[in-house]
């Protein structure tokens, strides 16, 4: 199957990328959220990282003003979705919601249109069976931010078609992306790997065992990381953060995988990294 026309769901911090390498790549893209104000902020933040990118010489400007033209911003999502070859979601990371979109994306969608969602840990398997085709459903797990990150894991299900699989693999490869396949499972790859470090270094900030900038730090520094497990805590959002390891908590049953108290409480508190301004860390201004 040939895509053409992308429909990115949800404007925020992987939805905005994930529409900017689209268009960079040569896709007309139509961008949707369901505020004004959310696609203005996602239409300005791509702007800003063309700008930049045309400053420090890495594209042209004409090639900035191209892929800016190819992005369309709604909040309508039938025109969003109405004519195009593939739908990613990256909404909030809430089933039900997901859920509620894709049934009404199956009205609205081609019948040959493929459906991805962006989901960091939700079961594909379970968004793909509100749909008529669940053979057209896929998983599409980009990376923060998408569009300076090589890695894109494909999902599938018991239930996805190997043309669609096939169209995906090949779509991220035309994306200059690498592809990982893997089953439907809690967290797929990497998130599920990640988990276990992630919370045994909240964890440790719990005990008292050292402060998060001393935890970075020392990863950082011993394994060459670029940013910490509070720091890219921060970066990602805590409450997505926290409904990633409630899901792997429930699915998967293991102790492990249990939110760590600090992560809970900073979700209950409002501070939720950067997004607020406030996180395990304090920011200048929220992003």
């Amino acid at each position: 199957m040939e895509i053409r026309r992308i429909g990115v769901l949800g404007a925020g911090t992987m939805g905005h990328g994930i529409a900017q390498v689209c268009a960079q790549s040569g896709y007309q893209v139509n961008l949707q959220d369901i505020k004004d104000e959310f696609v203005e902020a996602g239409i300005s933040k791509i702007q800003k990282f063309l700008d930049g990118s045309v400053e420090r010489k890495r594209m042209t400007q004409d090639e900035a003003d191209l892929t800016s033209s190819r992005i369309k911003g709604t909040t309508d999502l039938r025109e969003a979705a109405k004519d195009v070859d593939l739908v990613i979601e990256a909404i909030v990371e809430d089933i039900n919601i997901k859920k509620d979109v894709f049934k009404e994306l199956d009205q609205i969608c081609p019948e040959d249109a493929i459906f991805a969602s962006n989901t960091s840990a939700q079961s594909i398997t379970e968004m793909a069976m509100v749909t008529k085709h669940p053979d057209r459903f896929i998983g599409m797990h980009w990376f923060n931010p998408p569009q300076l990150m090589r890695g894109i894991e494909v999902i599938v299900t018991d239930k996805t078609s190997q043309e669609t699989l096939d169209t995906m693999v090949n779509l991220c490869k035309k994306l200059g992306k690498e592809p990982g396949i893997c089953k439907d499972s809690p967290g797929f790859i990497v998130n599920r790997l990640l988990q276990i470090w992630y919370n045994e270094s909240l964890n440790m900030f719990d005990e008292g065992v050292a402060d998060p900038q001393d935890i970075d730090t020392a990863l950082k520094v011993a394994y060459n990381f670029r940013m910490g497990p509070f720091e890219l805590r921060d970066l990602v959002g805590l409450d997505v953060a926290l409904v990633v390891s409630e899901t792997h908590y429930r699915e998967l049953m293991r102790e492990q995988f249990k939110p760590p108290r600090c992560l809970v409480m900073k979700v209950k508190a409002g501070d939720l990294g950067r997004k607020t301004g406030r996180g395990f860390y304090e920011y200048e201004s929220k992003t």
